[in-house]
């Protein structure tokens, strides 16, 4: 039977850990940002910082050759690997223990990425956050779907309906998410509006954002900020539910000062600061 729960200030407030006093970038976290492809290096430089911007102490991305420039260029704070092809991602093999770990904003579904992906999920045993088409990779190997335990899986309605199947109305779309969801023991992120979090049979209902966030590389920067919580030791599901709700929080603040039509998704990491420090206030 399932729970919902409705996602407001004061249950996020209680989730929150403000950053203690005597921290440095050793004691908050290693993310590593899987991300880009060729034409697409802008999802990757989306995600890596907005993890930097969730307060993460390191972030590291994983990029094709073509994206080393860009992404130098863009966030100077972000470390860089790239992979050995100049425009796709063909091998994941982390060399060291990352905190959190965030695949598939921008990465394409070419087949040696597939096979890169599909690899890698057999190998780790640490929960991830994967998003886009890492999910649309999944969907198309479904007998081999290996995702470990705990990991955090953001598809929008589409990319939901690619990896469990149709449904006809919102009641059909979380019941066949939970099921999912307890399947593989993952967190499943239901974008849209609202925004649900579904952890097996409790069903997070999130209460902020808006239309504004209906605009390309939004869902890039929730798996960033994800990723950037769950580096800093947040729970699987506190860092989804903190995480989702400073993103649409982040967009209510803008509207005030922007439009819905002019927002774009660098909007929300330039308010996601006010999102942090509102959770502060009394």
């Amino acid at each position: 039977m399932e729970n919902r729960i409705l996602i407001d200030r004061n249950q996020i407030a209680k989730r929150f850990k403000p950053r203690p006093d005597d921290a440095h970038k050793g004691t908050l976290g290693h993310a590593l940002i899987v991300a880009g492809s060729y034409g697409k290096i802008g999802a990757a430089v989306l995600s890596a910082k907005a993890a930097m911007h969730a307060g993460c102490g390191l972030v590291t991305a994983y990029l094709p050759k073509c994206g080393y420039d860009i992404m130098q260029t863009s966030i100077p704070e972000v470390m860089i690997i790239t992979d050995d092809d100049a425009e796709i991602i063909t091998s994941i093999n982390p060399a060291i223990n990352y905190q959190s770990i965030a695949i598939g904003p921008g990465i394409g579904t070419n087949s040696p990425t597939q096979k890169a992906l599909l690899e890698f999920l057999k190998q780790i045993n640490k929960p991830l956050v994967l998003d886009a088409d890492a999910l649309n990779i999944i969907a198309m190997s479904p007998s081999e779907i290996s995702i470990p335990e705990n990991s955090i899986v953001t598809p929008h309605a589409k990319e939901l309906e690619r990896l469990v199947g149709s449904f006809q109305n919102e009641a059909e779309k979380l019941a066949i998410a939970s099921a999912f969801s307890i399947q593989h023991n993952v967190i499943v992120v239901v974008k849209g509006s609202p925004t649900y979090i579904i952890d097996k049979h409790a069903i997070y209902r999130n209460t902020t954002g808006n239309s504004a966030l209906a605009t390309a590389g939004s869902g890039d920067v929730l798996t960033g900020i994800i990723a950037g919580l769950l580096a800093q030791q947040y729970s699987s599901l506190d860092a989804t539910l903190i995480a989702v709700y400073l993103h649409g929080l982040s967009a209510d603040i803008a509207v005030a000062e922007t439009s819905r039509e002019a927002f774009v998704a660098s909007d929300i990491i330039k308010y996601l600061g006010r999102a942090f420090r509102s959770l502060a206030q009394k």
